[in-house]
Parts: structure tokens; sequence; C-alpha cells
């Protein structure tokens, strides 16, 4: 186990977060990632955003979050994600995802242009080359005032 897979542990103990998503309608197609904004993600939850999105949730790791949301992504048909709120300190995960979009990986798994401390994905290619096809990422990385996502999500979905 590395120094960082073993910190990741110790993180989950001593400051535990137990939301990490909610599910909404199946059928929108639509993912809304609050980075480290949690408190974003609960007052979304809290206006009736889940009638118009698949899921609303965090993402607080540049590798295995990563590998988990493009997992998610394929499996549940999302086709756009909104990248809202928080970027996360240190770890910049949500400029790693945009990167792991427009650059994609690189023969070890580092995400290609990553400045996140360790942009390590165990998914496959094929997921990777699927995700990068299938999924449009909207990059608003920084905005938490939900009126503003709230209309975006609506011109989303028209």
């Amino acid at each position: 186990m590395s120094i960082a897979e073993f910190l990741g542990k110790v993180c989950k103990i001593v400051l535990p977060i137990p939301e990490e998503k909610y599910l909404g309608n199946s059928g929108s197609g639509i993912a809304i990632c609050t980075l480290s904004s949690i408190d974003l993600m609960k007052k979304l939850v809290n206006r009736g955003i889940l009638d118009n999105v698949a899921v609303v949730g965090r993402l607080l790791s540049e590798n295995q979050g990563i590998d988990s949301l493009i997992t998610n992504s394929i499996t549940c048909g999302i086709q756009t994600i909104l990248l809202c709120g928080k970027e996360v300190s240190g770890h910049k995960t949500g400029h790693s995802l945009l990167m792991l979009h427009k650059n994609g990986v690189d023969n070890h798994g580092n995400i290609v242009d990553s400045v996140s401390p360790n942009p390590n994905l165990t998914v496959s290619k094929e997921k990777i080359d699927q995700f990068r096809k299938r999924v449009v990422l909207v990059n608003k990385i920084g905005n938490e005032n939900i009126h503003e996502i709230i209309a975006e999500i609506r011109s989303l979905r028209n």
C-alpha cells in the first residue's frame, strides 16, 4: 500500500464524509459534480434538482474518485457532467477531470497534463475512451451560486 493510499484510508476514518452522491432521475443523462462543495450538493438536493438530473455528487480524489466517476457515468448513461463548486485544495480534481477529458492518460494510467499529486487511474483505457467520447463536461468550477447552477441545468435540458 502506498503512502497516499494509507493517508486516504486514515482520512476516511478521522474525517468521514458520508455524503458522496444523491441519485435522482435515472432518465436524465445529466450529472452535477460539486467537487469539494458538500454544502452546495446538499442545497441543490434540497431545492428539488434531483427531478432534473441523474445524480448530484462530489469528487474529492484525482485517482479513485475519477475512476469511480468514469465507471458510474458509463453505467448510468450520463451524457453531461456540470462541474461546479470549489476545487479540491491540493488535489485539483476538477482540473484533472478536465485534463483527462482533453488529453487522456499516458501508458502508465497517469492523466496527461494534470497538476494533481497522484493522477493515476486504474480503469481500463477502453472505459476512459468511452467516457471521453460520450460525456460532455461543462466547466463551471468555482461557481457556487445555486441560482446560476440551476439555470445552467435548465439550459442543458433544453
